[in-house]
């Protein structure tokens, strides 16, 4: 499993949550849009400063969470 570079926590950014890159985007923000019928274009459109890798990057680590992986996140 490659190392998550995307995903960032910071205890001053949304309260801790895991984010994208540092910004107020959290990593359940992206899952709750896909699970709720979002494609990937609808979320780019909405947040036109995220990249495609992000949403990629953010349902691998949503995966990795529900089986408990730990996975090392980037300093914000």
């Amino acid at each position: 499993m490659k190392p998550l570079k995307r995903i960032t926590f910071n205890p001053e950014i949304m309260g801790g949550k895991p984010c994208i890159r540092g910004m107020r985007v959290t990593v359940g923000t992206i899952v709750g849009l896909m699970a709720a019928g979002h494609t990937p274009e609808d979320i780019l459109k909405a947040y036109p400063y995220l990249e495609r890798e992000d949403i990629y990057e953010a349902l691998a680590y949503a995966a990795w969470r529900v089986e408990e992986i730990e996975v090392p996140l980037a300093s914000a």
